[in-house]
């Protein structure tokens, strides 16, 4: 019987594939270059080269963990129902905080949307009632300036027609007040 390990005499030679290094090609040297440095790439040894390559490899084949290794027939195991029901658990909490942060985001927009119109209109409410009250102000000044340009020329006119106008002006604020007492029907 055979022990499937080799024996002395079934030993063969077998020729090692050529290997090829992982750097990236070297850039051309041009003797016409205009750089006043030109910059060499660091020369590495033997050693060092090869370290390089198994750095390389080991940071390329870096292995995935994939937590969530249950199936189509998850918690079918004795053993894996324990598992299964805490990552479902997990699964479950997450879903309800992704939920309850949507809710609340969207809340806020929407609590944001509604003040925001609340603002335009007070502004707006705002801005009608200042223009009203600028309006008034200025119909009052041009009373008050109209006053006092009839005051003026009835002083620059003769004491009779002085009189005259201000026996107007008190006939005018009689009839003003009268009517504001007992407005027309």
């Amino acid at each position: 019987m055979s022990s499937g390990g080799p024996k002395d005499g079934d030993l063969q030679l077998v020729a090692a594939p050529e290997r090829k290094l992982a750097l990236p090609p070297k850039p051309p040297t041009t003797a016409s270059s205009t750089a006043l440095v030109e910059y060499t790439p660091p020369v590495f040894k033997e050693e060092e080269e090869d370290l390089e390559i198994k750095l390389r490899r080991i940071l390329e084949n870096v292995p995935v963990r994939v937590s969530n290794t249950s199936g189509s027939s998850a918690g079918s195991g004795s053993g894996d129902f324990h598992q299964y029901r805490q990552m479902r658990r997990k699964e479950q909490d997450r879903l309800a905080r992704m939920e309850v942060d949507y809710q609340r985001r969207k809340e806020e927009a929407e609590f944001i949307m509604r003040r925001e119109e609340r603002l335009k209109s007070a502004e707006e409410r705002t801005a009608k009632k200042r223009l009203k009250r600028q309006k008034k102000k200025q119909r009052k000044r041009r009373r008050r300036l109209k006053r006092v340009q009839v005051v003026k020329r009835i002083r620059k006119e003769s004491p009779r027609t002085r009189m005259r106008e201000t026996l107007m002006i008190k006939l005018n604020k009689l009839l003003i007040s009268y009517n504001s007492w007992y407005p027309r029907a």
